[in-house]
C-alpha cells in the first residue's frame, strides 16, 4: 500500500511556469535599469549579504543599521551605499533595501523579519510531500507569492531605475552550474523585459532551497530581439585559456542567446556563490581596461573603496561526531550540502580578496600613467595624488562577536520564521559585528 502510493505520489510533476516577457523587436536592449554598480565622488562602498534565511536578513539589516550610525559629511554612510548584492535570506534585506533605501530601516523588522514566512509552505513531513519532492519540489510558487503580497507589493526592476544604490539579485543556474544575475546582461542574452520582471519572484529564486522548492523557471526568447552579447562574451566562450569562472559564465549566457536552451531552471544561489560575489569578479575579469567596470572618471577619483561581505551561514551543528553511527537522512543531505557551500565560500572569498588587490593594483598604474594631457581633460585637480587608492574586504560574521555570543547566533536555524528575541540578537549583532571590524574602521578613517 506504502509502495504504490509513494508511486502514484511521485508521478505528481511539480514545476512553476514561466513568468518573464519578451523584449520587443524594436527594443535594442533593455534600458534605464541600474545593473551596473555607479560610483560617484571618491569613496565606493559595496555590500554583499549571504544566505541562510530570516537569520541572514536580519544580520545584514544590522549592518544596515550600523552604517545609518555613521556620519558622512552631511549623510551618513547608509546614503553612500552605491552597490548591493543579495544571496537567498540575504537578497530579501538587499532588495528591501534597494527599493526603500534609508526608509526600509523603518519598517523591514515588522514587515519581513518578525513575519512568518513559511505560512502558506509545505513543511511537514508526509507522504504527500515526500511525493511533491520526488515531482520537483514541496513547494511551487508560494513563497514567490507570499512575498509579492507582504513585502513588495506587484514592484518589478523597472523600481530599480535612478540613483544608488545598484542591486543584483543572484540565483544559481542548476543546468550550467553558474551563478544567474538578475542584471541587463543576462536579460539581454534572454532577449526578455527584466523591467517587467517581478522583484518577488527573483527573491525566491534565490532562495529557493532544492528539494523544499520547485526552480523558479524563465523562458528564453532567441531571435525575438535585436539584442548583442557583450564583446568579452564571445572572447571568453571561445578561448579555452579564459578563466573558468568567466568562461563557464559566457558560456551560459551565450546558450539564453543563442536558443541552445529554451527554459533556464533556477534554484538557491547559494549553490554556487552563497557571498553573491561571482558577479563582482566577472565584472573584473571581463574588464578590457584596467580600471573597469568603473569608468575613467570614476577611477580618476576614487580614493577609498569598501567591499563587505556580510556572511550569517551556518556553523557546525549535530552530535553525530561524537557517536560511531551517523549522520543519517535528513542530517547527511544537511551535511552534504553545507559541506560544498562552505567550501566553495572559502575559496570564493579568498579569491576575490586577492582578484580586489590586483584590480586595485592595476588602478594606482593606470593613473600614474596618465599624461598631463589625459589628467586635464578628466578634470583632475592640482595636488592629485595618483597612487592614493585603497580597497578594503573584509567579511563580517559571527565569529567577529566571540565564543559565547557567535554560538548561540549559530544555533538560530536557517528558516524563513523566527522569533523576536532571536532577530533582534541577529540585527544588534550584525550592528556589532561591523563595529569591531578593523577593515571598516580604517575605511572610515580615510575618508
Amino acid at each position: 500500500m506504502v509502495v504504490s502510493a509513494l508511486a502514484v505520489a511521485g508521478c505528481a510533476s511539480v514545476y512553476n511556469l514561466p513568468s518573464n516577457q519578451p523584449l520587443g523587436t524594436a527594443q535594442p536592449a533593455n534600458i534605464g535599469v541600474g545593473t551596473e554598480p555607479a560610483f560617484d565622488g571618491d569613496v565606493v562602498l559595496a555590500l554583499s549579504f549571504s544566505g541562510g534565511g530570516t537569520r541572514a536578513a536580519a544580520f545584514s539589516f544590522g549592518v544596515l543599521n550600523e552604517l545609518e550610525r555613521v556620519r558622512f559629511g552631511k549623510e551618513t554612510l547608509l546614503d553612500r551605499v552605491d552597490f548591493v548584492s543579495g544571496v537567498s535570506g540575504g537578497s530579501v534585506t538587499a532588495a528591501y533595501y534597494g527599493l526603500k533605501r534609508r526608509n526600509a530601516l523603518a519598517d523591514f523588522r515588522e514587515r519581513f523579519l518578525l513575519r512568518n514566512a513559511e505560512e502558506g509552505l509545505r513543511t511537514e513531513l508526509s507522504l504527500g510531500n515526500l511525493g511533491r519532492a520526488l515531482g520537483g519540489g514541496v513547494n511551487d510558487s508560494q513563497f514567490s507569492r507570499w512575498l509579492d503580497h507582504n513585502v513588495f507589493e506587484g514592484t518589478t526592476f523597472s523600481a530599480f531605475r535612478g540613483d544608488r544604490p545598484t542591486v543584483w539579485i543572484n540565483a544559481s543556474d542548476i543546468y550550467n552550474r553558474v551563478p544567474f544575475i538578475f542584471g541587463k546582461d543576462t536579460f539581454d542574452a534572454l532577449c526578455s523585459d527584466i523591467s517587467s520582471y517581478r522583484i518577488a519572484d527573483a527573491v525566491a529564486a534565490s532562495a529557493a532551497v532544492p528539494v523544499a522548492f520547485a526552480p523558479i523557471v524563465l523562458q528564453t526568447f532567441p531571435g525575438g530581439c535585436a539584442t548583442r552579447l557583450p564583446d568579452w562574451v564571445e572572447r571568453a566562450r571561445s578561448n579555452a585559456a579564459t578563466q573558468p569562472l568567466l568562461r563557464s559564465y559566457a558560456s551560459a549566457l551565450g546558450r539564453y542567446h543563442d536558443g541552445d536552451m529554451k527554459f533556464v531552471k533556477l534554484l538557491d544561489g547559494g549553490l554556487v556563490d552563497n557571498y553573491g560575489l561571482s558577479g563582482l569578479s566577472i565584472g573584473i575579469l571581463a574588464a578590457q581596461r584596467p580600471f573597469e567596470p568603473m569608468t575613467e572618471h570614476q577611477a580618476a577619483r576614487v580614493r577609498r573603496i569598501m567591499f563587505l561581505v556580510v556572511d550569517a551561514g551556518r556553523g557546525v551543528s549535530g552530535d553525530w561526531a561524537n557517536r560511531l553511527e551517523g549522520p543519517s537522512g535528513v542530517d547527511l543531505v544537511a551535511a552534504a550540502a553545507d559541506t560544498a557551500i562552505d567550501a566553495s565560500v572559502r575559496s570564493s572569498y579568498a579569491a576575490f580578496s586577492a582578484l580586489i588587490n590586483d584590480w586595485t593594483f592595476k588602478v594606482r598604474r593606470w593613473r600614474c600613467g596618465l599624461s598631463a594631457a589625459e589628467r586635464a581633460r578628466l578634470g583632475l585637480p592640482p595636488g592629485w595624488k595618483c597612487n592614493d587608492v585603497v580597497a578594503f574586504v573584509d567579511r563580517i560574521g559571527f565569529d567577529r562577536l566571540g565564543a559565547p555570543r557567535s554560538g548561540l547566533l549559530e544555533a538560530i536555524p536557517t528558516r524563513l520564521a523566527l522569533p523576536p528575541e532571536q532577530v533582534d540578537m541577529l540585527i544588534e549583532g550584525g550592528a556589532d559585528a561591523l563595529r569591531r571590524s578593523t577593515a571598516f574602521q580604517s575605511f572610515r578613517q580615510g575618508l
